[in-house]
């Protein structure tokens, strides 16, 4: 009886098995299976949607593009499926603006509106994926030649005017110019209300406008992928943006732009307070920035806020800045619990640090739900060979509040500017310029600069400059060699300031005669 049971038990095992594999078999869409030519011969947008929609009949499944060239228009993903894109597969979007029509639910720079579809396009799904070894190409350059040679007195185009239809009853922006002009660039990859998402491994080139761009979106993994735009004449082409998403991880990707490599946003003015959706919970690790503005930046669109944010062990080199946080009068949110650490920074064009809440000039108003404000963010273990070291402004009626830096080196042509600032700390900082002081601050109040050195600084600069400054203390600090003046101190309104322990040779301290002594 017990050989009986055995028998009947590895019978249905083997049945099992067999039955598994059949539906892991069906469960794998090639879309050659469905009329996709692998030569670019003609487009092949159909046959990739016969493809997911078979997928999504069985409840999911993997879209496969084996090896070759296809030519598509935009390609929507839904719940539960992956596309996996072969190595030597490429998959060429159309430039043919027609292609992504009918417009669908966006989100363009931080503004919620209907445009062109994305290239890769889910809206409310959850568990999606591109993945594979292979090259997704956006052809952006007509939609780049577009936008650069558009004038605001030529004839409004079709899709401007299907724009404007869709798009009467917005929120605008405190600026909408852009909006108003009506023809916005698709992202590359767009996901908008989306969970469990992955983009892993492919090559991306060329996109119309941002990149990898999710949206809203609640667990997101970016991982060793791969994008290049080039940098020169392709404008806003960012490398990785998500937007008001939580839960969120970019690692081991190499990228290399026409504008910021990786940022983080949560929305423009009026639309991004109405719908109050932070960035929060991001991780950024081992990534690799080569051209671009920036290479981690926060900004401008983040008046949802960001919170919790942790940047780790990348390497810029060549980027225009490295990291650099943007924001103005009248976006409204906070930015606060940053932390950044371990980074490498060379070839910078301007500032290895920028945090600056004057990204555009605007009058000053009074403090309100419009107010930005930048606070708690410390940074740690950074090299940067750069023109200018940092530059910290904040607002006259909302300072930068509690910024901390340890360990960091320097090698700059001008040093650190702080203006506008409440609560900083500079401690084990090595600066050596070229041209004025190492450390100048400003309108500020709370300073502590412990343990800064500089090796090379001019001869006639003074190490520190403060001016107007509430509260510092100047202890444990290096002056290296060949400088006359250690510390320039000015300002009627300066005060408590202190001088501990610090290492000056004969260099001396200077007071402006308005200040009290």
């Amino acid at each position: 009886m017990e050989v009986m049971n055995c028998k009947r038990s590895y019978i249905l095992w083997i049945a099992f098995l067999v039955s598994s594999t059949v539906v892991q078999a069906q469960r794998f869409f090639d879309v050659t299976k469905y009329g996709a030519k692998n030569d670019s011969s003609v487009k092949v947008t159909a046959a990739i949607k016969k493809a997911i929609d078979a997928a999504v009949k069985t409840g999911g499944g993997t879209v496969y593009f084996p090896a070759g060239k296809y030519l598509t228009g935009p390609i929507h993903l839904k719940s539960n499926i992956t596309i996996h894109i072969e190595a030597g597969a490429e998959i060429h979007f159309s430039d043919n603006f027609d292609d992504y029509l009918p417009m669908v639910e966006s989100r363009y720079e931080g503004v919620d509106v209907t445009s062109f579809s994305p290239l890769f396009y889910a809206n409310r799904a959850e568990n999606i994926t591109i993945t594979g070894r292979g090259l997704i190409n956006g052809h952006g350059k007509k939609w780049w030649d577009f936008v650069e040679g558009y004038k605001a007195d030529q004839p409004r185009s079709k899709w401007q005017l299907i724009f404007d239809d869709l798009n009467k009853d917005i929120l605008l922006p405190d600026d909408p110019k852009q909006m108003k002009r009506g023809f916005l660039r698709p992202a590359f990859i767009q996901f908008m209300h989306c969970k469990n998402v992955l983009i892993e491994g492919i090559t991306i080139k060329d996109s119309p406008f941002w990149t990898v761009n999710p949206q809203f979106c609640d667990n997101v993994t970016v991982h060793a992928v791969t994008i290049t735009n080039p940098q020169r004449n392709a404008p806003n082409t960012d490398g990785i943006n998500p937007e008001s998403c939580s839960n969120v991880r970019i690692s081991d990707s190499h990228i290399s732009v026409g504008d910021d490599c990786i940022t983080i946003k949560s929305g423009k003015d009026l639309p991004g307070r109405t719908k109050n959706r932070p960035a929060e919970n991001y991780t950024i690790t081992n990534c690799t920035m080569l051209a671009g503005h920036g290479g981690v930046v926060i900004g401008s669109e983040m008046s949802g806020g960001v919170k919790k944010i942790v940047i780790s062990n990348c390497i810029f080199d060549g980027t225009d800045r490295g990291i650099r946080l943007k924001t103005t009068r009248g976006r409204g949110g906070v930015v606060e619990d940053i932390r950044i650490d371990n980074i490498v920074m060379k070839n910078i064009r301007d500032q290895a640090i920028v945090m600056d809440m004057e990204y555009a000039k605007v009058p000053v108003e009074p403090v309100s739900e419009r107010t930005p404000a930048f606070r708690n963010i410390r940074i740690s273990n950074v090299t940067a060979y750069t023109n200018e070291a940092m530059f910290i402004n904040g607002l006259a009626e909302m300072p930068v509040q509690e910024i901390s830096l340890n360990d960091v080196v320097f090698e700059a042509k001008r040093g650190i500017t702080i203006r506008n600032a409440k609560d900083i700390t500079l401690h084990g900082v090595r600066i050596n310029t070229e041209t004025g002081p190492a450390v100048t601050v400003s309108n500020s109040e709370r300073i502590d600069l412990d343990n800064i050195s500089a090796a090379k600084l001019p001869a006639t600069s003074p190490m520190i400059r403060l001016t107007d400054v509430k509260a510092a203390l100047l202890r444990n600090n290096w002056l290296f060699k060949n400088v006359k003046t250690f510390a320039e101190i000015k300002g009627a309104t300066t005060e408590k300031v202190k001088l501990l322990n610090n290492e000056t040779g004969d260099a001396a301290v200077v007071y402006g005669e308005e200040v009290k002594k």
